[in-house]
């Protein structure tokens, strides 16, 4: 198998935390990289939490270079009030052989896309400030990078406002930089991650798997669970892995080719990804493939699957 080499952008976070799980056990990625950035906690956790994950999932053979401590402009935003204050839940993690490498997050991105020619895509599920500053550091990387896959946005909704999600939001200008990059780019926002869900029963199957990578994702599972029984959705959404499995199998997915652009001076609206999806008055160019919906139940047996293999 001709295997797709990705590098995969993060701020762990416990969804993080599973989307590379299930990557590690994805038999057609080369994970070149994982570049941590600032987000759901800061960079002084989210580095040493991608050297745990990869701890745990067994692959400390793959290099961490780390990001960005900050987003390009304002004061950094986190979530620690829904991953824990390390970003894991204070789950007991192995201790990691592995350390960070000293080369920066862009720069280790632009030299692997310069050595695949035009081959490397990335997968994105954090703030976008990693990518954004490797655009503007190296003005040849839009024409080496094959495509983004994102977790980030909605076009209905946002999570960390009402207007905006939480990836968008800690970065608004970062993420413009890549919407308007010229990078194919497939999203996958709240719309679609609300319906990319496990419910309890299923939380139950994986959990009892017994492995520390399945107990782990069936902790997480649980903890989601507690936030989203005020929104009506009848599991835990896979927030981060959704994008995972969507850079993994897109069949999986239905979406749209649209326009989307990234607010940033609305006072209610700042981190808004704005689309003209569902809008009689289009733009061009049409710079996004939006996924809108997914196929559930195969989505969560993928995901199970790939968990099951540890």
């Amino acid at each position: 198998m001709n295997k797709r080499p990705v590098i995969i952008d993060c701020d762990p976070g416990i969804d993080d935390a599973v989307a590379l799980l299930a990557a590690f056990q994805a038999p057609g990625l080369d994970i070149r990289a994982i570049t941590p950035v600032a987000g759901n906690v800061p960079l002084s956790h989210t580095c040493p939490n991608a050297l745990k994950i990869l701890a745990l999932g067994g692959r400390e053979d793959i290099p961490v270079y780390p990001g960005a401590d900050r987003p390009l402009f304002g004061q950094p935003k986190e979530a620690s009030a829904v991953h824990g204050e390390d970003g894991l839940l204070g789950w007991p993690m192995p201790r990691p052989k592995a350390a960070p490498r000293p080369e920066r997050a862009w720069d280790a991105l632009h030299r692997e896309a310069l050595a695949l020619g035009g081959a490397l895509e990335i997968v994105a599920t954090g703030p976008l400030t990693n990518l954004a500053v490797a655009l503007s550091k190296y003005a040849d990387l839009p024409g080496l990078i094959k495509g983004i896959v994102l977790m980030g946005g909605g076009a209905s909704c946002g999570n960390a406002t009402p207007a905006a999600e939480f990836n968008m939001y800690a970065d608004p200008e970062a993420a413009e930089m890549v919407f308007r990059s010229g990078i194919p780019i497939t999203m996958c926002g709240l719309d679609v991650c609300y319906r990319a869900y496990m419910t309890h029963e299923e939380t139950a199957a994986l959990e009892a798997l017994g492995t520390p990578q399945a107990r782990f994702a069936a902790a997480v599972n649980r903890s989601e669970l507690q936030w989203v029984e005020a929104l009506g959705i009848p599991g835990a959404p896979q927030y981060d892995p959704c994008a995972m499995l969507c850079a993994i199998d897109p069949s999986l997915y239905t979406g749209a080719d649209c326009w989307v652009g990234v607010e940033r001076s609305g006072s209610l609206t700042r981190g808004k990804t704005v689309t003209d999806a569902f809008s009689d008055a289009k733009r061009a160019p049409r710079n996004v493939r939006l996924m809108l919906d997914v196929d559930r139940p195969r989505f969560a047996a993928a995901l199970t699957d790939l968990l099951s293999r540890y």
